[in-house]
């Protein structure tokens, strides 16, 4: 079994410019997919946005980044950050979904995605909103 948790940012028009501070900052690999890039277009104006986005230093650090689109409700400092956990198989990823969605928000169903083998959203009973996927390599 093998599972990590990351720090997932959220911005509204931002994510490329804090993802570029802190891969100024720590290093590593920096990688940016627009809405544009994934095919997810929804509104002109935010088609350069980072739909998904992260920083990862050889020394551990990483972190991940969005621009919430304006359909949904964002505030800079309420809903600032998810927490994503990443696995490596569906049967792990599962298992932990079942066990966190008890008495939580279902955001989005753990499920298959463009860029995931599954993927889905919840806020837990204490307001903590979790992302759960089964790691992808990625595609460029």
């Amino acid at each position: 079994m093998s599972v990590t948790t990351t720090t997932h940012l959220n911005f509204r028009g931002s994510a490329r410019e804090a993802l570029d501070f802190y891969h100024s900052v720590f290093g590593g690999r920096a990688v940016t997919v627009t809405y544009r890039d994934a095919g997810a277009v929804r509104e002109e104006n935010e088609a350069d946005w980072v739909m998904w986005g992260e920083v990862v230093s050889e020394d551990g650090f990483h972190v991940m980044a969005y621009d919430v689109p304006s359909r949904l409700p964002w505030s800079r400092g309420e809903n600032p950050f998810f927490v994503s956990v990443r696995g490596g198989s569906a049967e792990e990823i599962s298992a932990l979904w079942g066990r966190l969605a008890e008495g939580s928000a279902i955001v989005r169903p753990l499920e298959p995605a463009q860029w995931a083998p599954l993927y889905g959203m919840l806020t837990d009973r204490f307001g903590v909103t979790w992302v759960l996927d089964v790691v992808a390599p990625y595609q460029g």
